[in-house]
């Protein structure tokens, strides 16, 4: 008989293994590996651009994976390309290699008025089940990614973890260091014992919201075009991505 394996036991194994350091601009993060055709690269780029620039993605670097080329356990074939791009845990691995015992909580949907984030309207904690929260989510068909863009309103994919109170002042440092490195994927720091959009944090404790890495999935996925995800799929160097504003369109055969 085989052991269910939560996925938070996945998170914290991985949160363990990030080397990235923010104001070197080196090391390994946790990244999402999603799959596209071939034939829908240029309009997909173009998407996960649009959500880069808008706010809604973990970080605007990435790096594509050619058909017949293999990353961590996945080969990608003929006729389809691969994308890594941030996964927000990495921000969970970065606080806790600065000494914070950092606890993510859940993954949900986060209403968004006029750009301001209101609420979580829908969640799902780590430690109740085997896949990952935002996956889920997404395959609701939850979100309201394309409306976000256009209007500032709308609905999309965060996550919540909770810190030790009497770290907040490391805790600023430390983000204030990842936004510097591109990682401007904070969408709120609660005060401490008190709630953070809706949701009751622990005694002694704040809670920080980090956007989802798989929105830009999600405004793909809006479009009507196919693209499989992966979660928190490998560990990768930072320095073998781009910033996706370095990448150029592919000539259509």
């Amino acid at each position: 008989m085989t052991d269910i394996m939560f996925i938070i036991s996945r998170i914290e194994n991985l949160m363990y293994e990030v080397t990235f350091d923010p104001q070197k601009k080196r090391g390994k993060i946790i990244v999402n590996i999603s799959i596209v055709n071939e034939s829908d690269f240029n309009e997909v780029l173009g998407y996960i651009r649009q959500a880069v620039h808008s706010g809604l993605s973990v970080s605007p670097y990435i790096k594509i994976i050619r058909p017949g080329e293999k990353i961590g356990n996945i080969n990608i074939e003929k006729g389809k390309i691969g994308l890594a791009t941030a996964c927000s845990i990495t921000i969970d691995g970065v606080l806790l290699k600065a000494g914070i015992p950092v606890k993510p909580k859940f993954g949900g949907v986060v209403e968004i008025h006029d750009g301001s984030p209101l609420r979580f309207t829908d969640i799902l904690t780590y430690d109740s089940t085997t896949i990952d929260p935002l996956d889920v989510l997404m395959s609701q068909e939850l979100t309201s990614v394309t409306r976000m863009i256009n209007t500032g309103s709308g609905k999309i994919l965060a996550n919540l973890r909770e810190a030790p109170m009497d770290s907040r002042d490391k805790i600023e440092q430390v983000l204030d260091s990842l936004v510097e490195a591109g990682f401007s994927c904070i969408l709120e720091v609660g005060e401490p014992n008190n709630d953070v959009l809706g949701i009751q944090v622990g005694r002694d404790k704040l809670g920080i919201v980090v956007i989802g890495g798989t929105n830009p999935m999600a405004l793909v996925q809006e479009h009507g075009i196919d693209i499989s995800t992966q979660e928190m799929s490998v560990l990768l160097d930072i320095e073998e991505m781009v910033h996706i504003d370095e990448l150029k369109l592919e000539k259509t055969k």
